[in-house]
Order: structure tokens, then C-alpha cells, then sequence
């Protein structure tokens, strides 16, 4: 009997493959579906492993958030046209959906977790590999825990950001501070909690433009300590301008609602983007 396009049809929404892809499995296993879908898989897994040195740096950004737990997912692959394709955004969808139910403390756990027809992230990731031709991996996977969390996706789904924080909030104001996050790009949310590293970079520069405008040795360490105070205020979150109202940084208009309302963590995920 011969492959019909019925048959077709069902293979390709089973395993979202192109028609050729599905019609050519079908032949080669007689209409088999399990066997023709392992086919498929198989193909995945070949360019796969062509593109592995592929840069993957387009793709979908999603986020969401339920109480206490809010997390962002990236499945990441190598042009905007297949970023956009409404099954790289399902598949990133379905991802998260599980991340937000499993609370999986890893990216490397979250690939071991399943979909609904009980095959794992990972192998997921594979096929679609297979059946756009060009890498495809999940990109990210972070998340936050708090006595409350919001999230926020940015148009376009290449930016999103999730924020906890250390008491309950009004939901406008949670996704002003997620909305922040996202424009703002903050290091930290706190002075104290901005990496070694980075301050020992912005010392370094700003003591190398100081003597370079020829400023007295004497004064030096405080125009150094000066240009940290402001690093401060463009890039820790509770310092930074309110984005909406710039007459009051971020620590201020959270305490518009509570004296001792604050953020405890946040994570920003974005492709292509600052």
C-alpha cells in the first residue's frame, strides 16, 4: 500500500517534520509511524551533530510566574525566521510550562524532564533540530523564589525578566520593577552584591581617566570612590532612577506601598539585545 497524503498529514503533526522529510520515513518503512518517526529523530540527531559549532543566537524568550516561583526559559537556534515559528515558541511554551510545574533546580535537570507524550525535553530539542536544519538548544533556564515573584516578556519574545520579591505586592507595581529590569539592565540589586570583578574593572577606569585629565594624586581615590557611587545608582536596581518617575529611584517608589517592601533577587534573559 502505498503513502498517502493522509498519512503524511499525520506523521508531519506528529513530529512537526517537513512533508518530503515525512513522505520519504513513510516509504522506507512500509507506513510504520513508530519506525518512521524514529527515522526523523535520527535525522535530528545527524544535524545535530553537523551544526554542533553553530552559533545559536536567535531564538524565544518566555517567562512566567505562580506565587512564590517564577522562572525564563530560551530555546535558542540560528535565524529570526525560525525563532518566529509559531513551534519554536509552542516548544519553548511546553518547556516552560514544565519548569514552572517540576521547579527543576538546573537547566541540565530541566532537559531529563518530559513533555506530555512522555519523551524528555532534550530529545524535543533534537527533533526540532531535524526539522528546521539548524541547531537548536535550550539557550537558558533561570528562575527566582520569593514570598512573591512577577514576570515580564518584552515584544518580540527575545527579552524577559522575573523578579521575587521579599513580600506580597500589588501586581501593577511587580511588573513595573520587571519592566525596569528589562530597560535598565541592573548588575545587582544591591552595591554589596555587584561582582568583585566588575568593580575592580570600573576602579581601574576611573582612576586611568583621572590621571589621564591630570587630577592630583591626593584626590584620585575619591574621584574614584565618586565615579563608583554613580556606577551604583545606573546599575543596582534599588538605586536606579524609576524608569516611569525619574524624580525617585526604584528603592523609593517600592516603598510608596511598604516601608520594607524590597526585591530579593531578579534574572534578565535576552538574545540580540543589551
Amino acid at each position: 500500500m502505498g503513502v498517502t497524503i493522509q498519512d503524511i498529514a499525520k506523521l508531519r503533526k506528529m513530529s512537526g517534520a517537513g512533508m518530503m522529510d515525512c513522505k520519504k520515513a513513510l516509504e522506507e518503512t512500509n507506513c510504520d509511524f513508530e519506525a518512521a518517526m524514529e527515522i526523523i529523530r535520527k535525522k535530528g540527531k545527524a544535524v545535530a551533530a553537523k551544526r554542533s559549532d553553530r552559533e545559536a543566537s536567535e531564538g524565544c524568550v518566555l517567562a512566567a510566574h505562580n506565587g512564590e516561583f517564577a522562572a525564563v526559559v530560551s530555546v535558542n537556534c540560528e535565524t529570526d525566521f525560525v525563532a518566529k515559528n509559531q513551534e519554536t515558541i509552542d516548544l519553548t511554551q511546553q518547556i516552560l510550562d514544565v519548569a514552572m510545574d517540576k521547579k527543576p533546580a538546573t537547566k541540565e535537570e530541566l532537559l531529563t524532564l518530559t513533555l506530555s507524550d512522555g519523551r524528555t525535553i532534550s530529545d524535543h530539542i533534537t527533533d526540532r533540530t531535524g526539522v528546521t536544519g539548524e541547531k537548536t538548544e535550550l539557550g537558558a533556564y533561570e528562575f527566582v523564589k520569593g514570598a512573591a515573584t512577577t514576570s515580564y516578556i518584552h515584544m518580540g519574545n527575545k527579552l524577559a525578566t522575573v523578579v521575587a520579591f521579599n513580600e506580597t505586592i500589588e501586581a501593577e507595581m511587580a511588573r513595573d520593577i520587571a519592566m525596569q529590569v528589562a530597560a535598565m539592565n541592573p548588575v545587582s540589586v544591591l552595591p554589596e552584591q555587584v561582582p568583585a570583578h566588575i568593580l575592580d574593572r570600573e576602579r581601574e577606569i576611573a582612576r586611568d581617566k583621572a590621571i589621564e585629565a591630570g587630577k592630583p594624586e591626593n584626590i584620585i581615590d575619591r574621584i574614584v570612590e565618586g565615579s563608583l557611587q554613580k556606577y551604583y545608582k545606573e546599575y543596582t536596581l534599588l538605586q536606579q532612577e524609576y524608569v516611569k518617575n525619574n524624580k525617585m529611584t526604584i528603592e523609593q517608589y517600592l516603598h510608596t506601598a511598604s516601608k520594607t517592601l524590597t526585591v530579593t533577587e531578579f534574572k534578565r534573559v535576552t538574545l540580540n539585545a543589551e
